[in-house]
């Protein structure tokens, strides 16, 4: 069956008590406001401005060491999963609603629901 799949966004995994002061840190850095009032500002997590045709950027208090992560998005995440597995990645977490992954040279990435706007602009198409 056909899939799509595009970058979604990069995220900012911190380490952080205050994930506040992370979020407007990278909202300084990035030139990119910290936007409340988006859906997915919630608890520890905090969405910069999103911008036409630009990838989302997140900033999320995590337990883990901080790093950056990409995540994919998808209208067919099991698809997706089994694609990339073929490819040589790993699934490292399945969580309720998305599933983390592993690539062959160790980056750990998301794969996520369709999450943008203009889907399915740039997106890939998998067979």
């Amino acid at each position: 069956m056909t899939h799509r799949s595009r970058i979604n966004g990069i995220l900012f995994d911190c380490n952080v008590d205050d994930i506040q002061d992370a979020a407007r840190f990278w909202a300084e850095a990035l030139g990119r406001p910290v936007n409340p009032g988006h859906p997915g500002t919630r608890g520890d997590y905090v969405m910069l401005e999103d911008r036409p045709d630009e990838f989302s950027i997140q900033i999320q208090r995590v337990d883990h060491e901080s790093r950056v992560h990409i995540d994919i998005e998808t209208d067919d995440i099991p698809a997706e999963v089994a694609r990339l597995e073929k490819l040589g990645a790993t699934v490292d977490r399945q969580m309720e609603r998305w599933v983390v992954m592993r690539a062959p040279s160790g980056q750990r990435f998301c794969i996520v629901r369709v999450q943008r706007d203009g889907w399915p602009k740039n997106a890939a198409t998998w067979d």
